[in-house]
């Protein structure tokens, strides 16, 4: 069964053709995460960018599973340097793995390890499986090539930042979800801290107000896709 599972902040479980994969996984000191290290296994893990509330627990857990990491080239040869099997890949490119095609995109952000080592340009991520398309645009601001993805991708699940602050905000988010016209919006990014906390209900609205349907999932919650 092909699913997304929400663990809060923009942490991401997908089970696809039978791989579980783990973007973003963080965990220690996500205080909205519901599962613990010990209990995240998985066959992947991909990372949109090096800040530490994404890269998380990506050592550990790819450490206790053997997992292979996918990342930007920079993220992906500094964990092969720390003995962890990794995928490098970069902007624009894409690759199939047994789950599935992934494709990186661009995402407006920064990114540094939390050693304060450069980590490469900060992505978003297409997935296609199983005729799904999934795009996790990790952290990003808008900007208007998101109107170029989605013409170019026809997405079906699309999981957005909405904190502000560091990210998109509600308006803005909104204006993503117009342009990449995805066909589900997730909201992701929020509520984890106070300084990116948001009103998920006004974003319900203001993205069925655009004639899309918005899936406010709790830590812990999935979907069927």
């Amino acid at each position: 069964m092909n699913k997304i599972i929400f663990h809060g902040h923009s942490f991401t479980e997908l089970h696809l053709k039978g791989n579980k994969i783990l973007i973003d996984p963080f965990i220690s000191g996500n205080p909205l995460c519901d599962i613990s290290l010990d209990n995240a296994d998985c066959d992947f893990i991909i990372l949109t960018h090096g800040h530490g509330d994404h890269f998380g627990d990506t050592i550990d857990i790819a450490k206790n599973n053997n997992a292979t990491v996918i990342a930007t080239a920079e993220l992906a040869y500094y964990l092969k340097g720390k003995d962890i099997t990794a995928h490098d890949m970069n902007l624009g490119g894409s690759h199939g793995f047994p789950f599935g095609k992934v494709k990186l995109t661009l995402a407006h952000h920064s990114s540094s390890l939390p050693d304060g080592t450069y980590a490469g340009e900060p992505a978003g991520v297409l997935i296609d499986s199983d005729g799904k398309m999934i795009y996790h645009a990790g952290d990003t601001a808008l900007f208007y090539d998101m109107k170029l993805i989605g013409e170019m991708h026809r997405i079906d699940y699309a999981l957005l930042p909405i904190g502000d602050n560091y990210t998109m905000g509600i308006d803005d988010a909104v204006k993503a979800a117009e342009f990449l016209n995805a066909e589900t919006i997730i909201p992701i990014h929020y509520n984890t801290f106070e300084v990116i906390r948001a009103d998920v209900d006004e974003f319900r609205r203001k993205i069925e107000s655009i004639g899309k349907k918005c899936i406010a999932l709790l830590p812990g919650n999935s979907i069927e896709i």
